[in-house]
């Protein structure tokens, strides 16, 4: 620019002696010790520990306390020509500063790999919100300015600056691939970046690939895609529950089931209710659920559904508008094609002992709805249209974003309040701004009967592997704080629906089978002394009396476990308006 004066200063270097070696620069030595480096003068003025502010100073006198405006910004740093004049604005601060914001620029891909240009960064983060701060002072106003890299002495410029430059990440880290400096499912083209490659450096950048969505049948069919080990017994009502509100196919993954889990599936499937498959993940080294995830994708019904959600044998779709069925949600929501549904969790409501009974009538008590703590609360699971914005499945939702098709993204809660872009690529969980109930919860029943829970235990789990579902599981997930009878709405039909089921010789006998098979192994399980006193512990008027407490407790309470809890805050009364919490780490139990 005309009149412009650029002082560069190369920071990788100490200035003056570029010829030493780093052992010859003390203070530049990671090793070495904090306060003591102020004991005698450095060889130069970039290694001492006040180094940058020095060097700033340096500069400031010798070339630039006389220029009309000065902005400190890094070689990498591109001023956007669509945006303010920062010098004219500063010169016109009544204090004679401004903040500058910068944004983070990326490639695609690099023209010439291991070269990075200015106009190979046409791309921005969509999800990010962050802005690099820099500033623009006029000397002439701001002579009290003491001048650093980031922020200016006796200046408040905290406020949120505009985006006055780009920061071109890929010549900030040279050596690096695009995919390690920023997940590339976050990127997408940015026009102004683009008009830049090409008009102001002439360069060509490697674009990012066109992608045209797939646009599934409006009538097409819904797929629950899932995996189960040992869940005889609850198979039928959840797979009646399912059909009944509109699921059309139900792809299930089993592996080393031993209480006729298979039969029943198997049985269903020569029925036209189910289709079952082995899990692979034995054959990859993936846990069993991602690896079912994996095996789905190639399966004709999930590439070929227009509705899919993976979800669990212990989650229930409540649907609260119309009629209850997906239908009437999909009327109430036409412009959506991604769905999070948030947890409700449902506790075992004082029921200790197994009972062939449908889970959906026999468990009703619940944390409430304005449920914070614990963190799993509040995770979501997302029925979604199968667009092919994403790549592949997740346990929570679609995972690996075609950041092409961001724009084609409507994901709303069950309230049918739209996500914010920041929650698009690996939200699994809703927040106080993004939980919604009015229009469709996904009842969670973590923990039915405690007996069953200790079959739950004793199976182990298909995605946090390595982790115990023991007592402190219990107490997170064991909520009993509220009740919630509203999916009990559809128990006329639901009733009717396992009538059916019922009615069916071979389904009734291997649905008795499952339950004979749980009974056996409660029963084993209870007789071991570890697992029965597991049992007295689930059991105890202390645990009763923990699950409706949840409202009352802070996060650290259910990170430390149940014993956290000292009997004069058991002692009160849940309906009583108090707040407890506990240091991080104070008891595991």
């Amino acid at each position: 620019a005309p009149g412009c004066v650029v002082v560069l200063v190369e920071a990788d270097r100490p200035l003056g002696r570029p010829d030493l070696p780093p052992e010859a620069h003390p203070y530049c030595a990671p090793d070495a010790p904090g306060k003591a480096r102020m004991d005698r003068p450095p060889p130069d003025p970039w290694a001492a520990p006040s180094g940058e502010p020095l060097v700033y100073e340096i500069a400031r006198t010798r070339w630039l306390d006389r220029a009309g405006a000065v902005a400190a910004m890094d070689v990498s740093d591109l001023l956007d020509p669509n945006a303010r004049d920062v010098f004219a604005a500063a010169r016109a601060a009544a204090d004679g500063a401004v903040p500058l914001g910068g944004r983070a620029a990326y490639p695609w891909r690099l023209v010439t790999p291991g070269r990075p240009v200015f106009g190979d960064h046409i791309c921005v983060a969509f999800d990010s919100t962050e802005r690099r701060r820099r500033w623009c002072v006029a000397p002439a106003r701001a002579p009290d300015a003491a001048w650093r890299p980031a922020r200016l002495g006796n200046r408040d410029l905290t406020a949120r600056p505009a985006t006055d430059f780009y920061r071109c990440m890929a010549l900030r880290h040279p050596g690096a691939e695009v995919s390690q400096i920023v997940p590339k499912s976050s990127l997408v083209e940015h026009p102004p970046l683009l008009a830049l490659a090409r008009e102001a450096f002439g360069h060509a950048p490697a674009r990012i690939p066109a992608l045209g969505p797939k646009t599934p049948p409006p009538d097409g069919r819904r797929v629950i895609v899932t995996t189960m080990k040992n869940e005889g017994p609850f198979i039928l009502e959840w797979v009646a529950y399912h059909r009944m509100i509109g699921i059309d196919d139900i792809l299930v993954y089993t592996n080393d089931c031993t209480d006729g889990t298979d039969a029943l599936l198997d049985l269903l499937q020569t029925r036209g209710l189910v289709r079952r498959r082995d899990n692979p993940y034995r054959e990859t080294a993936l846990k069993p659920q991602h690896a079912a995830f994996k095996a789905a994708e190639g399966e004709p019904m999930v590439r070929d559904a227009a509705w899919i959600v993976c979800m669990d044998v212990d989650e229930y779709i409540n649907i609260k508008t119309g009629d209850g069925t997906l239908a009437a949600l999909f009327a109430a929501l036409p412009e959506a094609n991604m769905i999070a549904m948030t947890w409700r969790l449902f506790g075992n409501a004082d029921n200790h002992a197994y009972e062939d009974r449908p889970v959906t009538e026999v468990f009703t008590r619940c944390a409430p709805e304005l449920t914070r703590k614990p963190h799993q609360a509040w995770g979501f699971k997302t029925l979604f249209r199968n667009e092919d914005i994403f790549r592949k499945l997740g346990v929570h939702r679609p995972k690996g974003l075609n950041p092409q098709l961001v724009d084609r993204i409507a994901w709303v809660n069950g309230s049918g309040r739209p996500l914010p872009r920041g929650m698009y690529r690996n939200a699994w969980r809703s927040t106080l701004d993004t939980y919604g109930y009015d229009l469709v919860q996904l009842n969670h029943y973590a923990v039915r009967s405690a007996e069953s829970f200790l079959v739950k235990r004793d199976r182990g789990r298909v995605n946090h592997v390595s982790r115990d579902q023991g007592l402190a599981y219990w107490f997170r997930m064991n909520a009993n704080a509220d009740r919630d009878r509203s999916i009990q709405r559809m128990a006329p039909r639901l009733r009717a629906a396992l009538g059916v089921l019922m009615a069916d010789p071979d389904i009734a006998a291997a649905h008795r089978a499952c339950v004979a098979a749980h009974h056996a192994k409660i029963t084993e399980l209870r007789s071991r002394p570890d697992y029965a006193a597991f049992y007295g512990h689930l059991t105890g008027a202390r645990m009763e009396k923990l699950s409706r407490l949840h409202p009352r407790f802070g996060a650290n309470v259910f990170l430390s476990g149940p014993d956290a809890v000292p009997d004069e805050i058991l002692a009160r009364d849940p309906a009583e308006e108090f707040f407890f919490t506990v240091p991080r780490g104070t008891v595991r139990h």
